[in-house]
């Protein structure tokens, strides 16, 4: 009889457990600690922090190069999306125009496209061959022949000791001559007058990545096959994409160097040495 009594209790107790409520977790969720929680990618709209000039319509959309190419890391690099809406793509512009830039001394003027347009797509102007000007002083420009040219392919040697620079010189300013070195812009004078070269400040080559940092008298030296000249620095300058005077025939031997301004496309470095 007690054992059936016990039976009996326990069966009451599991009875009751199984018909009673189940009572679930409580959670609470608290709102998103600031606005910017979770903000959509579908948004529009100009926050207080960014530009409101900035041109964010389809004619400033890019493909991007190719990773790794010589042009990955430059900012506003690749190819229009929408090439018809490219500035200057329907002759309006700068895009496709060529300025007539005068010549340092009064001279017939020299003919520069605007940069960003050359054909070889580099972001360097492309410059007509030089002229003397007219006005008693003779400019100085020698012209790149196929005797000036190295074994390796080169136009000559760029060092500047200060920076620990050595680097060879190639004849153009477009991504197969910048991977291999520096560029010399084509239709510059290559040994009289002003010597006009670029090269990368980043990236797979970063040749140029300091000669903003040179200080007036720094040398910087140029071997061709015509010889070596010896120039001192006379000015470090941050240009508009837009000026191209540096591009100039002229009466002194001189050198100018160009380079991009890391993150701001729309200026270069400019580096001038004269020559001692």
């Amino acid at each position: 009889m007690k054992r059936l009594l016990h039976i009996f209790l326990l069966t009451a107790v599991c009875a009751v457990l199984l018909v009673a409520p189940a009572h679930a977790l409580e959670y609470s969720f608290g709102g998103a600690d600031d606005y910017l929680f979770g903000r959509p990618t579908s948004d529009d709209a100009t926050y207080t922090w960014e530009d409101p000039n900035v041109d964010r319509s389809k004619n400033t959309a890019l493909i991007a190069p190719g990773f790794g190419t010589p042009t990955s890391y430059l900012p506003g690099s690749g190819e229009y999306l929408t090439p018809n809406l490219a500035p200057g793509a329907l002759g309006g512009g700068l895009g496709n125009q060529a300025g007539s830039v005068g010549s340092p001394n009064g001279g017939t003027s020299t003919n520069i496209s605007a940069p960003g347009t050359s054909a070889d797509g580099s972001g360097y102007p492309a410059v007509d061959v030089g002229v003397s000007g007219s006005d008693g002083l003779t400019v100085g420009f020698t012209e790149v022949t196929s005797s000036m040219y190295f074994s390796n392919g080169s136009l000559g040697t760029l060092k500047i000791p200060s920076i620990g620079l050595t680097v060879g010189v190639y004849e153009g300013t477009d991504s197969a001559a910048l991977l291999k070195g520096a560029g010399h812009f084509e239709g510059t004078s290559i040994w009289l007058g002003n010597i006009s070269i670029a090269g990368h400040n980043r990236g797979v080559r970063n040749d140029f990545g300091k000669i903003h940092t040179l200080k007036s008298g720094d040398t910087i030296t140029f071997t061709t096959a015509l010889g070596t000249k010896t120039y001192a620095v006379s000015s470090v300058t941050k240009v508009s994409v837009n000026d191209v005077s540096g591009l100039d025939p002229t009466s002194i031997n001189m050198i100018t160097l160009y380079t991009c301004v890391e993150n701001q496309p729309a200026y270069r470095w400019c580096v001038k040495g004269v020559e001692v």
